[in-house]
């Protein structure tokens, strides 16, 4: 019965090791495996969702480049403080939605908003703790 388990035990994690590698980005590819920013779209999920042609999707690349750089920067920032690195990541995105709102058309603009606000969660309020999970049954 002991053997039974332990067989099972590596073949399971064999076939884990080989699942991890194969899920292993390429070399260069951004941080989170090909998404954008922080685990949210990547630069070509958002051109196929858009529908954006090549010259539009080299003009976002950009500033979607230099929002990825400002927000490891500031994450890497220890001295602020959790509101001021918010404040800060916001001032970010406020920035770059400035600039993408110039180069998109409104409704590919209302679209990217969609995508990106639901990466998002608001912060909890002071004082008022998340919601608590249901209860599992």
């Amino acid at each position: 019965m002991a053997a039974l388990v332990a067989g099972s035990l590596f073949a399971s994690n064999a076939a884990l090791q080989a699942q991890a590698d194969t899920n292993t980005p390429p070399a260069g590819a951004p941080p989170g495996g090909g998404r954008g920013i922080r685990g949210g779209p990547s630069l070509d999920q958002i051109a196929t969702a858009l529908k954006l042609d090549d010259a539009t999707k080299a003009k976002i690349k950009p500033i979607l480049d230099a929002q990825r750089q400002k927000m490891t920067d500031l994450r890497a920032d220890t001295s602020l403080s959790p509101e001021d690195r918010r404040t800060k990541m916001q001032a970010i995105r406020d920035d770059a939605a400035t600039q993408l709102k110039a180069i998109l058309t409104p409704d590919q603009f209302n679209q990217y908003q969609k995508m990106t606000q639901r990466q998002r969660r608001p912060a909890p309020a002071a004082g008022n703790p998340p919601p608590a999970a249901a209860p599992q049954q």
